[in-house]
């Protein structure tokens, strides 16, 4: 169990947490009222603040438990996560500044809104709207996965560790349902510049301790081959996984609404830039999964859980081990808000698709007071809808689902991406393949996984072994292009024309 100078460290800095979550609704007042202010900080945030509120995108509780614990468990080919990064943010720089002016001069708070207009079309955005949405569920409820991770490492040796854990979680999703209803994204994106912090401080911390106390080599005479060397049968496995996995990324709702929030392109183009130092500390973070093999009292607190939760432990078991124990309160503290910050962003962001893209299409006459209303507390739903997720799916299976995610939130490229750089998209064709893909890519998953097990999101083909996110997208873009050449777009719209 954790010593109380941590829990003291812990317990302090949430507040500070709490603090900068509700103070926020003083911060650059607005009338949030609005949607634009509530859900989009009033488009005002600067070229540090959107590099730390994409970065906590970036940089979660999931990402922090999950990527070590997969290099643990199985080896190199869970460093997809570190060119994925990097591919991510070259993406991002040609796209989402584009997405932002076209945004910004037509006042769109979702890409959603612009596939309606785009294709004039408001069939095509709600079924993106749907897709994000769905897609946003288990990758935010893998954020409660890594939470509890820190609450089990925090816990060890309490009698009724689950029943804390989850009254702890409960507690916590209140507080950040409120300050999320009261300050909205100018919330997410105070504490998003604490968790970031508190992220950066632990990584260099751990990798100092470990270098100076021989931690590499002694992991080093530990290792399997399978960790350092990656299997011929897996890479086609580990590319498509690193591309698919950026372009997925771009894509998710709450990425996009972290970019809408930028005061302009330019400030958007020079923090996108500047987003590659979070990959440098991912790939330390990475090496977490390896060093554990070089300490042997990291592994005895792994070995203290079941085999199937020992690997989220990794990074906590490496934490408590290596760093004083005030320390350690202080870098759960981050994983835990890099769980809480991520998932605020994703509820606000789910939020706005169902307003604006699904609800307003039945309720033409609503107000903008009334649709931020119901934002607001759509948003409270959804992170309860998440937490809830996790209480009844074992974290075993909802991790997978995060890559289920990516196959979704993929099938959004034509619509959204494409269409930023060409007209030429005919909106029928691309809502059968948005629909091929989404089929497409449940049934391979199906198929995968010997209908229903959901262990894998790589499927066997005469290539080796793909990320299924390839072949979906790949037979949504034939069904889109294809038909966009048999049955050519016409444009009336003037919503149309490029800005």
């Amino acid at each position: 169990m954790l010593p109380i100078d941590g829990f003291i460290a812990f317990l302090a800095l949430f507040a500070l947490f709490v603090g900068l979550g509700f103070g926020a609704v003083h911060w650059r007042k607005g009338d949030l009222g609005t949607l634009h202010e509530w859900a989009l900080a009033g488009r005002r945030l600067g070229t540090a603040l959107v590099w730390f509120l994409v970065g906590a995108d970036l940089y979660t509780a999931y990402t922090f438990i999950a990527v070590p614990s997969s290099m643990y468990a199985v080896g190199s080919i869970y460093f997809f996560a570190v060119p994925y990064v990097a591919l991510t943010f070259a993406i991002a720089m040609l796209l989402l500044p584009r997405l932002w002016t076209i945004s910004h001069k037509r006042g769109y708070i979702t890409a959603a809104d612009f596939v309606k207009d785009e294709f004039s079309s408001p069939a095509l955005a709600m079924l993106v709207a749907m897709v994000g949405i769905i897609a946003e569920l288990p990758y935010m409820a893998l954020q409660i996965v890594g939470m509890q991770a820190v609450l089990s490492a925090m816990l060890i040796g309490l009698s009724d560790v689950a029943t804390v854990s989850e009254v702890s979680l409960i507690l916590a999703f209140i507080v950040l349902a409120a300050f999320t209803y009261t300050s909205g994204l100018r919330g997410a994106t105070l504490t998003a510049v604490l968790k970031d912090i508190l992220i950066f401080l632990s990584i260099i911390a751990v990798m100092i301790v470990v270098a100076v106390s021989g931690g590499f080599q002694s992991a080093a005479s530990h290792l399997n081959l399978v960790h350092t060397t990656l299997p011929t049968k897996f890479y086609n496995a580990y590319w498509s996984l690193f591309i698919m996995s950026a372009l997925a990324l771009c894509l998710y709702p709450h990425a996009i609404n972290g970019a809408l929030s930028a005061e302009d392109a330019e400030k958007l183009r020079k923090s996108t830039s500047l987003l590659p130092a979070y990959g440098i500390g991912l790939a330390f973070l990475a090496l977490f999964g390896i060093l554990i093999y070089g300490n042997s009292a990291a592994l005895a607190i792994v070995k203290l859980f079941p085999p199937s939760s020992q690997g989220v432990l990794v990074v906590p078991s490496l934490i408590l081990s290596v760093l004083p124990s005030w320390f350690a309160g202080i870098a759960f503290l981050g994983i835990f808000i890099g769980g809480l910050v991520p998932a605020a962003i994703m509820a606000i962001s789910q939020a706005n698709l169902l307003t604006r893209n699904i609800i307003k299409e039945f309720k033409r006459d609503i107000t903008p007071q009334q649709e931020t209303t119901i934002s607001k507390w759509a948003s409270v739903v959804f992170k309860f809808l998440a937490l809830g997720f996790v209480f009844v799916i074992p974290a075993t299976f909802a991790i997978q689902l995060q890559l289920f995610g990516g196959i979704l939130i993929l099938q959004t490229l034509p619509p959204v991406f494409l269409a930023l750089l060409t007209k030429r998209l005919n909106k029928y064709a691309t809502m059968a393949g948005l629909i091929v893909g989404v089929a497409s890519g449940l049934y391979l998953m199906e198929v995968a996984n010997q209908f229903g097990a959901w262990q894998t999101t790589l499927y066997n083909t005469p290539l080796g072994l793909l990320f299924i996110g390839v072949t979906a997208l790949g037979m949504n873009l034939i069904v889109t292009v294809g038909g966009s050449l048999i049955i050519p777009s016409k444009t009336t719209n003037p919503a149309h024309q490029k800005s």
